[in-house]
């Protein structure tokens, strides 16, 4: 777990927001360390506590907070330090950290596991009976095991500083186990065992403690504060053995227990913190939309100024094929502007004077001068940001089983040790006159050694590596949580328009030729086309050389914008463009009036083409439906979901798509909040999915029980996913839930068995007859059989997860992915 660090230097968090009240603020952060839901139960309580803090909400497995507060009392800065004082690590959720920078902490971490084990391999010897037989051969087989997974978690390092180290440990331990084997650690055993105890509770663990102490001043239970009390528990038995000075006072092993506890701890977090990471490294590579540079005119001079400087008001240059700096009105210029990555609109729309740009589309062929209207957070492309992020932090999510019990699994527990302690001293008292204190520890610290959700909390980290692992060999990245959770129960599948069931990109779909004349169509058509860069002209010229058609060479060319073109071929003119201009220019479309009215109904852009004022034919562009679309939505349907296509595209294109797969819910011309409004709307009776590709998705994406983002699409919408299909292919929809039904299924497996482990072990434990290492070698067995459990057959997913810390990420990304 990554713990804050004291800082010196004054805190200041970064800007505000407004909130759905005038005389309210929000504030949000990106959290580092979280764990389990105790943990964000921790964070509510204690931010909720303060003066002037309205809501608190935690979102576990994005790692974020919203904050909102009355900005007369409380201040962001007192929150932010709130949660760094609680031991959390805090960052503007506004910027992505640099992989550099988690693996950094990746590789801390698990040098910090790596002292655990060293404290424990040097523990385990020293407290090795030399009269149990041959049972006394199992400490040397733990130390060896223990050594053998330093070796693989150093591995990434360097062979000779992995081979070293795993070398040293089981030198230290052989050592040590002949030494107490021999009897030369009898009289040194104890104060050696207290000695490692207190190193690790005092010094590698010391944020366990930091943060234990942290929620104790706040009045909040969770697991950190069940851990210091077994730990200190296991020191208090070894301090009283060391006072009482009895042979057959078990001193050390009380010392052993709280250093093997602390041990499996930081394993945990460990592994946490590796698959989080692992799981959100592949797809953070958020597109920044807005360049870094903008040319503005000042005073006749184009002046090239950081993307901050630039006021509303300023005119800025934008050039061919460059991105749109800020959201502004056309002053002069014409071009085509592709706002797909933007708005979902698949073809590129024209924009001349007085028309507005967005910020963040790519301007085409043509020079604009843009009046800026907006910047910063005003911007369209902030306000599609903020939808997202609201939706971050706001979304409820599906906690986790273990989650749900470890809200009162903590209490319980420590009122079960409690209760054996006292059950034990007043019993003995009243039957025996004295009190038998050794026995009382031994029952309160071995229920709190069997009780402590290692296993439990061990366990759903162990489940979402396995899957994700075989979800990534299918071309498939489960994100988060929910994937693994939620996915099998969604009932309804909202799925975007243009790049999920479309390619995104427009074609030639259909060609009416007069006469039959199509390779004369097609030719003059491209040869007229050819010397323009609009979108809709390549479709055309890239459909007459797929058909081996070689366009003549064209003699004159004018382009009348958002209309057509003429040009002169030979001795003939030539005019190519919407049917509104060929009325304009005398061209009747005669017999194919109605083809082309139908045409358009069905949602494609017609071009007519005429040669020396006889109408040739028309052709038809439109975008391409995906081949597996159909068959992938009948699937989705077989499986018993309903499908629901939205879309901001137009009425007529979004049903001609919808007709095409199968889709009858259609719902079009939807803005990016109205897509999540309408993910709403269906969220009242149903779980809800939604896949999507571009920024216009992201809010919904976010809104929606479970998001799904294709591959292809942009990285803000891959970011707010929960899955990601990496293949581009549909038909992965299925098989992903297919995945989250077989992950979520390990994972009831795998708390059930930690329960069993844990809910039967307590009640034992409370009787005061097992032996606290045995509590130990309990709780160490409970993880053992979750762990075969998580892996059976595919043991390489875990150790793969394990070995790439530390190395490149394009070596640590799974096959496949």
């Amino acid at each position: 777990m990554s713990i804050a660090e004291s800082v010196s230097a004054p805190f200041r968090p970064w800007s505000e927001e407004p909130a759905g009240r005038p005389d309210r603020r929000k504030i949000r952060a990106r959290i580092g360390g979280l764990h389990c839901s105790l943990c964000t139960g921790t964070i509510e309580k204690a931010l909720g506590r303060m003066p002037g803090v309205d809501k608190v909400a935690v979102s576990l497995t994005h790692e974020q907070a919203l904050v909102e507060y009355d900005p007369s009392i409380a201040r962001p800065e007192q929150l932010l330090q709130t949660l760094k004082d609680i031991g959390y690590t805090i960052s503007d959720p506004r910027k992505l950290r640099a992989y550099e920078e988690e693996e950094r902490d990746l590789v801390h971490e698990a040098r910090r596991f790596v002292l655990a084990v060293v404290l424990t391999v040097a523990t385990i010897p020293i407290i090795a009976d030399p009269t149990v037989g041959w049972i006394g051969f199992l400490p040397a087989l733990v130390c060896l095991s223990l050594g053998a997974f330093v070796f693989f978690v150093l591995r990434s390092t360097g062979l000779w500083a992995a081979v070293g180290a795993a070398a040293g440990l089981a030198v230290m331990a052989l050592s040590l186990l002949y030494l107490n084997l021999a009897g030369h650690l009898t009289s040194v055993a104890p104060w050696l065992a207290g000695a490692l105890a207190l190193v690790l509770v005092f010094g590698v663990g010391q944020h366990i403690l930091r943060m234990a102490f942290q929620a104790l001043r706040r009045g909040i239970l969770n697991q950190h504060v069940l851990l210091e009390i077994g730990a200190f528990a296991g020191i208090a038995g070894g301090i009283i053995g060391l006072l009482l000075d009895r042979p057959d006072y078990p001193t050390a092993a009380f010392f052993s227990v709280s250093v093997m506890v602390g041990t499996y701890h930081i394993f945990s977090e460990w592994l946490s913190l590796i698959v989080k990471t692992r799981s959100s490294q592949a797809v953070k590579r958020l597109l920044d939309l807005r360049p870094a540079t903008a040319r503005v005119v000042r005073d006749g001079q184009e002046l090239e100024v950081p993307i901050e400087e630039v006021k509303i008001g300023d005119h800025v240059r934008i050039r061919p094929g460059e991105r749109i700096p800020t959201d502004g009105v056309v002053v002069s210029g014409y071009s085509g502007v592709d706002q797909s990555l933007v708005t979902g609109e698949s073809l590129p729309v024209e924009r001349r004077e007085g028309d507005p740009v967005i910020g963040g589309s790519i301007n085409g062929s043509g020079t604009l001068l843009v009046k800026t209207t907006a910047v910063g957070e005003g911007s369209f492309l902030q306000h599609v940001i903020r939808h997202v992020e609201d939706a971050r932090a706001l979304k409820p999510g599906i906690l986790h089983l273990v989650d749900r019990v470890l809200r009162i699994y903590t209490p319980t527990v420590l009122i079960v040790a409690a209760l054996a302690v006292v059950g034990w001293l007043i019993g003995s008292w009243l039957s025996t006159g004295h009190a038998d204190v050794e026995r009382a520890v031994f029952a309160g610290l071995s229920v709190l050694v069997m009780g402590y959700p290692c296993a439990v909390g061990i366990s759903a980290p162990l489940s979402i590596v396995r899957g994700a692992g075989q979800a990534a060999e299918r071309g498939v990245l489960m994100r988060t949580g929910e994937a693994f959770q939620g996915f099998r129960l969604v009932e309804k599948i909202v799925l975007d328009k243009t790049g999920t069931l479309t390619e995104g990109r427009p074609t030639v779909r259909e060609i009416e030729a007069l006469a039959g004349q199509e390779h004369e169509l097609l030719a003059v058509a491209a040869a007229a086309e050819t010397r323009s860069e609009h979108p809709l002209a390549q479709a055309l010229v890239k459909a007459a050389f797929e058909r081996s058609i070689t366009p003549p060479d064209v003699e004159a060319f004018e382009a009348f914008p958002g209309r057509g073109v003429i040009a002169r071929i030979g001795d003939a003119e030539v005019i190519v463009g919407s049917p509104r201009f060929m009325s304009e220019r005398n061209v009747a479309l005669g017999t194919l009036e109605e083809k082309t009215g139908a045409l358009e109904a069905a949602g494609r852009t017609v071009i007519a083409v005429a040669k020396e004022g006889r109408l040739l034919g028309i052709v038809a562009v439109g975008d391409t439906v995906r081949p597996d679309a159909a068959s992938a939505v009948a699937t989705l349907c077989k499986a018993g979901l309903s499908t629901v296509l939205v879309t901001g595209d137009n009425e007529r294109a979004a049903r001609r798509i919808g007709r095409e797969v199968g889709i009858d819910d259609v719902h079009a011309g939807v803005l990016p909040q109205d897509k999540a409004a309408i993910v709403r709307r269906l969220q009242a009776d149903a779980r809800v999915a939604m896949v999507g590709d571009g920024i216009n998705d992201a809010p919904a994406l976010m809104q929606a029980d479970i998001g799904i983002a294709m591959g292809g699409g942009t990285d803000i919408a891959l970011e707010s996913a929960d899955i990601i299909i990496l293949s581009n292919r549909l038909s992965a929809l299925s098989e992903a839930r297919d995945i989250s039904s077989r992950s979520y299924r390990k994972m009831v497996q795998n708390v059930v068995l930690a329960f069993m482990f844990n809910g039967g072990g307590i009640p034992l434990a409370a009787t005061g007859l097992i032996h606290p290492i045995w509590a130990m070698v309990a709780m160490a067995v409970s993880v053992t059989a979750i762990f075969i459990n998580s892996l059976w057959g595919n043991p390489r997913l875990f150790f793969e997860a394990i070995g790439s810390v530390g190395r490149p990420i394009a070596a640590a990304l799974p096959q496949g992915a």
